[in-house]
């Protein structure tokens, strides 16, 4: 088998294992999948600026974010439906995180139980605790829809502060499905021996009203969002939430100035630059083109970070040049998942901080703060302006 060297390896590699419902699930984006392409694409507008005789012997990836400390600044991104992956779906992905010492975040369409996910990465934490060497903090991140329901809301957030969650990421770009071309045509459905653990009570509603049949199909899905997520939020919604929990609230889905200003005016202690991975509004700026203003608009008074498109190391170091904290890792955590369970998770995590770890010595950086503005600049072939 050809020994695998980077992310597009593994990918290739977990096509071939999935089906062709799974398949188009994850790798799928909203109607004519524009956004979706740009977000990887966009990448290539930028350049680095190297800096040269510098000691980079020793490189240090080390970033800390809301009193945690971690051993890198990718982290792994909140993804519907993991088991479709790889049986242990997001245990597997958990168990990854904490070996590599990040964070992960789990999506509120998650197919594992909070308390499953908590239990299995105790054995991971009860042996870093015998270890000698500097602890890191791995840690859960929970990605919230907000319901109409706000009880309901609340219920789903204790349940995430009992079971060791760390963060609340709130996602605010899906007050309605994307239009998804490819689970329309194939009628997309989660296996059958899969749930929601999220939302076992309106699944079996639902499969009670159909006379006892249960199938998660992407019209019931839709149900479910339409049913349970409150397409009215607004910014007073999220100084409400912001008063329920003692966790950070981020908020994830900013593309723009105005609404990173608004984020930090309404309390919210974290910003993720995000179109949803391209699945929500096509034609949206892709995310690494929308990072800047962001970042420019908060001027560090709370951290921004960022997911969509993130493939290489090198994206990695252009992401924190232009303002990020931290980027997330979304479709690349599923294809580690299909190729090789917790195991591909973690090949992949080790690639890409390889990469990064290079693309920092090659630019003459040595540890995170040492990135900045001065070492990206927009390439010539496209003309506008950083």
């Amino acid at each position: 088998m050809t020994k695998i060297a980077s992310l597009d390896d593994i990918e290739r590699l977990a096509h071939q294992k999935l089906d062709k419902n799974a398949l188009d699930y994850y790798s799928s984006g909203a109607q004519d999948e524009l956004t979706l392409r740009d977000n990887i694409r966009a990448f290539d507008r930028y350049q680095i600026r190297p800096r040269v005789l510098r000691d980079v012997s020793c490189v240090n990836t080390d970033v800390k974010l809301f009193g945690n400390k971690f051993a890198s600044p990718i982290f792994i991104a909140p993804a519907a439906m993991q088991k479709m992956a790889h049986p242990e779906g997001e245990k597997a992905t958990v168990r990854a995180a904490f070996r590599k010492n990040i964070a992960v975040g789990i999506s509120t369409m998650t197919t594992t139980g909070f308390d499953e996910l908590w239990e299995t990465v105790q054995p991971i934490l009860n042996e870093k605790k015998t270890q000698a060497e500097e602890i890191y903090n791995p840690t859960l991140w929970f990605q919230l829809y907000v319901y109409k329901d706000r009880a309901r809301s609340l219920d789903i957030i204790r349940k995430a502060e009992r079971n060791g969650f760390t963060a609340v990421v709130v996602t605010v770009d899906t007050p309605v499905l994307g239009r998804r071309l490819a689970d329309i045509k194939n009628e997309f459905a989660l296996p059958p021996h899969l749930s929601l653990a999220n939302f076992t009570d309106i699944l079996e509603s639902e499969s009670d009203a159909n006379g006892g049949v249960k199938s998660t199909n992407i019209s019931m899905i839709a149900k479910c969002i339409t049913q349970a997520v409150d397409p009215s939020l607004t910014w007073e919604d999220m100084k409400w939430l912001k008063r329920q929990t003692k966790l950070p609230v981020l908020v994830k889905g900013v593309l723009t100035a105005q609404d990173a200003v608004l984020a930090v005016e309404h309390g919210m202690d974290g910003i993720v630059v995000s179109n949803h991975g391209g699945r929500q509004l096509d034609t949206a700026p892709a995310t690494i083109d929308a990072l800047a203003e962001v970042a420019e608009a908060v001027n560090g008074r709370i951290p921004v970070l960022m997911d969509g498109g993130v493939r290489r190391g090198t994206d990695v170091f252009k992401a924190l040049a232009l303002g990020a904290k931290g980027v997330f890792l979304g479709r690349p955590n599923l294809w580690g998942l299909a190729y090789n369970g917790e195991e591909g998770v973690c090949t992949m995590l080790d690639l890409i901080n390889e990469e990064f770890r290079l693309a920092m010595a090659l630019a003459g950086c040595t540890k995170i703060s040492d990135i900045n503005k001065t070492f990206i600049q927009r390439s010539p072939t496209y003309s506008a302006k950083l």
